[in-house]
């Protein structure tokens, strides 16, 4: 309904912006091996109230691009990531676990969820971009997949961030982490993003990953983050 009432108001105040409408690739739902990488063209099927809430606004978006005739483009971002990333979001928690191992304040022990998930991470840095350069050479009601083209276990991820952090830790599995649906894979095909506006990522997987730590080594050193659970008061 939030796209509802905004388009509504452009409408009622004679506004016709270019709108970028930002979806999710959770819209797609769970995609055989053989589907991957996933296009634009792969049938919707979200398994998730957030994933069925996004798929609606994506179908709200395309009807105002097309009975409505306002100027409307979207996305189905794949999941992305850097500095300021939420701490409710799993290589972000793991980041922050890791400053706070660092400095002694947390147990040598890192509390995970599901890491046998497969996902495609790009940099947020590099989201943005995609997003400026869809809404000056994005075709009017059309939807574009925003992601790498790769997939990474969420397992490797995480050894990656121990690596950057160079930390001896436990890994330890949390049962309240484990979230009731989580899709096995979501990688896409960024083809159309990349015919449309010649977007490329730039940074580098490594290069993200060390910045967010960095960002959690500041916030943690200079006492900006409040105390998470299980690090020491």
């Amino acid at each position: 309904m939030g796209l509802v009432n905004m388009v509504e108001a452009l409408r009622q105040h004679g506004l016709t912006p270019r709108l970028l409408v930002v979806g999710s690739a959770e819209e797609y739902g769970s995609v055989a091996a053989a589907e991957m990488p996933i296009r634009e063209d792969q049938p919707l099927r979200p398994s998730s109230p957030y994933a069925v809430s996004k798929a609606a606004q994506g179908l709200l978006a395309r009807e105002y691009a097309g009975q409505q005739g306002f100027d409307v483009v979207c996305t189905r971002t794949f999941p992305h990531t850097g500095p300021r990333r939420g701490e409710a979001f799993a290589e972000s928690s793991f980041a922050r676990q890791l400053a706070e191992i660092e400095l002694g304040l947390r147990e040598p022990a890192l509390h995970v969820g599901n890491l046998d998930a497969v996902r495609d991470f790009s940099d947020v840095r590099d989201v943005v971009r995609a997003y400026w350069g869809l809404l000056e050479r994005g075709a009017c009601g059309e939807a574009y997949n925003v992601c790498s083209g790769s997939g990474i276990r969420i397992r490797d991820l995480l050894q990656r961030l121990i690596g950057l952090s160079g930390s001896r830790v436990d890994v330890r599995v949390d049962p309240e982490r484990l979230r009731p649906a989580d899709l096995p894979a979501l990688v896409g095909d960024p083809s159309k993003l990349r015919r449309a506006t010649g977007w490329e990522p730039r940074h580098a997987l490594d290069q993200t990953l060390g910045d967010l730590l960095s960002y959690w080594r500041e916030r943690v050193r200079t006492g900006a983050a409040s105390p998470a659970p299980g690090a020491a008061r």
